[in-house]
């Protein structure tokens, strides 16, 4: 036991001279123990950084791919205005559907200062000669002068006013009211009776109540109860208006010689989809050839709006394309060049590229105006697109947008796909009574399904996406031609690309959104690994410090002991 116990005295004793010769040299107070726990952990974080890298490449073409979707989708909004046809549930939104009106003063009239027109979405087209003999009035009568306007008149009674287009009611009149309560009192049953109230001052000493009705073409009628009316000068003793400012009148005029009267001077129901607001005549006698030629047609400046807007868009989106083809002094990609040789890019690029050259007939783009600079972007030459508006909109507008024609007018273009041919001959087949019941092309009849009056193309057929309207009741085989123009193909490319729910740029921001998804997911469990880590290894360090701290106590106990034994 003597000599185990020995033996482990000289290995302390060797230890402790150890210590003493390490610390001789470092105070071990000068350690820095923080920035060996923070080496420590910065050594487990380093394959975040590898990580964060990727992450920050994958949210950068991301960012790129959604910005590439924005411009792609203004460009199919810009491309819809030109594209949709007439007849399908897209109509409103068909720039060449537009209508506006185009006024000509014919003789000594001022057009604007007779009429001004608004003209609904497929109005008619068509040219008319209007003549306004006469402009509808609203019946105006007045009191006699009344010394105030605020002092009490005295009277009492009931007044009963109305108009044969609204209704009637019953004023109570009490002898406290001046003549701004009578007023008040007339005005708030003015929607039941159509018929106003206005308190004019002539003069300092002169108030006037004036009756008004609210609308053209109707007379007030008035009925008085003790005498209040007559009191104040509205009626005269037969029971007759005393003062009658203006009486009612009707608007008469008319269109290309067929004369027609209306309360109104708001005329919605002479031309179909087209609104007449009257202001003034052109002449009191019909047979003056004083008139305003009234032409309905396509509005050509919206249309010019809308080609100018998809020039823009188009050029907006060839930036974004030009930026991400860029290279630097070396030879290799530019920085900002995120979609470099991107394969997807590229295919929307090409099909973009192709829709621009389409032609019809002798109609291009060159044709009305524009062309492509050095960079292929669109140069838009406002004169000549004027003059192609004017000279022949018909093939402006077959150039741009989807035509379809039927040899029968009972089949009708609700929806349109993508993918059926120029041509086609469909067979539609319909029962004794008349219901539709079932369409063919070349005798296959499962290319389209039927409901009720629709036929609708069979999903995964040529055909599907196109849905057609049959309100005939025979049996009928029907020849269809269709034309896919510059704004369709362009809008196909661009929608089919930038769609948020199925584009196909849609499925690569997803796919990156979900690896950033998984990048973060790594680098928060690394780094939650190395706070762990952190905690760990800062407890330790602690632990170290305080046994060196003993350490350094016991050896400073030795020391004196040491030194005391010596002086004795």
């Amino acid at each position: 036991m003597t000599s185990v116990s020995s033996t482990s005295t000289t290995t302390t004793t060797s230890t402790t001279s150890s210590t003493k010769s390490s610390y001789a040299s470092t105070d071990p107070s000068d350690i820095d123990w923080d920035g060996l726990i923070e080496e420590a952990v910065n050594a487990k974080l380093a394959r975040a950084d590898s990580i964060e890298t990727k992450l920050t490449a994958a949210e950068t073409k991301r960012a790129a791919y959604e910005e590439a979707q924005s411009l792609l989708a203004a460009l199919a909004t810009a491309a819809e205005a030109l594209r949709a046809p007439s007849g399908t549930l897209a109509a409103d939104d068909d720039v060449f559907r537009n209508r506006t009106a185009y006024l000509t003063a014919v003789g000594d009239v001022t057009a604007a200062s007779v009429v001004s027109v608004t003209a609904d979405t497929d109005a008619d087209v068509g040219t008319y000669e209007l003549k306004v003999t006469q402009i509808a009035k609203a019946h105006r009568v007045s009191s006699a002068d009344q010394t105030s306007g605020s002092e009490a008149l005295a009277l009492a009674g009931t007044i009963t006013l109305g108009t044969a287009g609204t209704g009637s009611a019953t004023i109570d009149v009490t002898a406290d009211m001046d003549l701004a309560a009578i007023a008040e009192a007339v005005n708030a049953v003015t929607d039941e009776t159509g018929v106003k109230a206005t308190v004019m001052k002539v003069s300092d000493t002169a108030y006037r109540l004036v009756l008004s009705s609210t609308e053209t073409g109707q007379t007030i009628e008035a009925t008085d109860g003790g005498g209040v009316l007559e009191s104040l000068g509205v009626i005269d003793a037969d029971g007759n208006y005393a003062d009658e400012l203006q009486a009612a009148q009707n608007a008469v005029f008319s269109i290309d010689g067929v004369e027609m009267t209306r309360s109104t001077n708001d005329i919605d129901d002479a031309l179909d989809g087209v609104t007449l607001h009257l202001y003034a005549v052109t002449s009191t006698d019909e047979s003056s050839s004083n008139a305003v030629s009234l032409e309905i047609a396509t509005d050509l400046s919206a249309v010019e709006e809308a080609v100018s807007a998809f020039v823009d868009a188009y050029n907006a989106y060839r930036d974004f394309a030009l930026a991400q083809q860029t290279t630097s002094s070396d030879g290799t990609a530019s920085s900002d060049a995120v979609l470099f040789g991107d394969s997807t890019l590229r295919s929307i690029n090409t099909a973009l590229a192709a829709a621009l050259t389409f032609s019809i007939d002798d109609t291009a783009l060159t044709t009305i105006g524009i062309t492509f600079d050095d960079d292929n972007k669109l140069v838009l030459d406002t004169d000549t697109l004027e003059s192609a508006l004017l000279d022949d909109l018909d093939a402006l507008e077959a150039l741009f947008s989807y035509q379809f024609t039927a040899s029968s007018s009972d089949l009708q273009l609700l929806r349109r796909g993508t993918e059926a041919p120029d041509s086609f001959t469909i067979d539609i087949t319909a029962d004794a009574d008349g219901t539709l019941t079932g369409a063919s092309v070349g005798g296959d009849d499962s290319l389209f399904t039927v409901t009720g009056s629709r036929i609708v193309g069979a999903t995964g057929t040529i055909y599907e996406g196109l849905v057609l309207v049959f309100t005939g009741t025979e049996s009928a085989s029907i020849d269809i031609t269709t034309s896919r123009g510059l704004a369709e193909r362009i809008y196909t490319a661009a929608d089919g690309a930038s769609d948020s729910s199925d584009g196909t740029l849609a499925g690569l921001i997803e796919n990156l959104s979900t690896k950033e998804s998984d990048y973060q997911s790594q680098i928060d469990d690394i780094q939650s690994r190395a706070e762990t880590y952190r905690t760990i290894i800062t407890a330790r360090y602690a632990r170290i410090q305080a046994s060196i701290s003993v350490a350094e106590s016991t050896l400073s106990y030795l020391k004196a002991l040491l030194a005391q034994s010596t002086d004795s």
